[in-house]
């Protein structure tokens, strides 16, 4: 199988080097992710500037663009291959519920299945050393061909495994959770005037609901979800097909 592996925290980053490693043996892997560390950039795309593709090995690319344009190009003739399948990750902190509209590990998933390829984003919940990357790369090795399997074009598989603390003991098939953010702004002034900002915050939560990926990680499984790639309004459509609207 040809793999083509991707992430937002850099083609260095050890979650990415695991993949690599355990997947290696088996199948084709080929890789492009960004030259630097580019989380949160959610599925931003280079539009207006040229994206640089760097060869650093004989299929591993560095590209200065961001976690969706390494999938976007590299399918659109960046890399000499065309995969089976794409995995993004393995990311360093989760992705969970709502961080999946932030997250650039989301976004190179989602940018395979847009164009119709298996999709795959890994993650792992501690933000903090040790991070369990060779559990959750054997993992991904043990049932690629299941994930593939299951897989179908109106969404992109998103798994999180626990931190190393909890007792992995199942998998959770699950949907995202609603996370609750406690964002705070740093500032400082430079001495020409200008005001700096950085982010900051407390611990991330999530609303507790049975089902969730939040509360499968938290019991200690491995939650893997399917989401879809057309955002749903469910119930609520209704709401507003009821509304009188004035139509001048």
């Amino acid at each position: 199988m040809r793999i083509l592996i991707s992430n937002d925290d850099g083609i260095e980053s050890p979650g990415l080097l695991a993949l690599v490693q355990e997947l290696e043996n088996e199948h084709e892997v080929w890789v492009t992710a960004p030259d630097r560390e580019r989380s949160g950039m959610s599925h931003s795309i280079t539009l207006r500037d040229p994206v640089r593709f760097r060869q650093v090995d004989t299929r591993r690319f560095a590209c200065d663009g961001t976690p969706a344009d390494t999938v976007l190009y590299a399918l659109l003739g960046a890399i000499p291959m065309q995969p089976d399948i794409i995995i993004s990750g393995i990311n360093r902190g989760p992705n969970l519920g709502t961080d999946i509209i932030y997250s650039g590990t989301a976004a190179a998933a989602r940018q395979g299945a847009l164009v119709g390829l298996p999709s795959i984003a890994v993650s792992v919940a501690p933000l903090k050393p040790p991070f369990p990357f060779e559990k959750a790369a054997r993992f991904v090795r043990n049932n690629i061909e299941l994930l593939l399997e299951l897989w179908s074009s109106d969404h992109f598989i998103n798994i999180n495994f626990p931190p190393p603390s909890v007792q992995v003991n199942d998998v959770a098939i699950t949907h995202p959770s609603r996370r609750i953010y406690s964002d705070k702004a740093e500032s400082f002034q430079s001495p020409n005037g200008d005001i700096y900002y950085f982010l900051t915050g407390d611990s991330i939560h999530a609303e507790e609901e049975e089902g969730s990926d939040w509360n499968a990680v938290q019991a200690g499984k491995i939650s893997i979800s399917p989401v879809y790639l057309h955002p749903m309004n469910h119930e609520v459509i209704h709401t507003y097909q009821e509304a009188q609207f004035k139509v001048e």
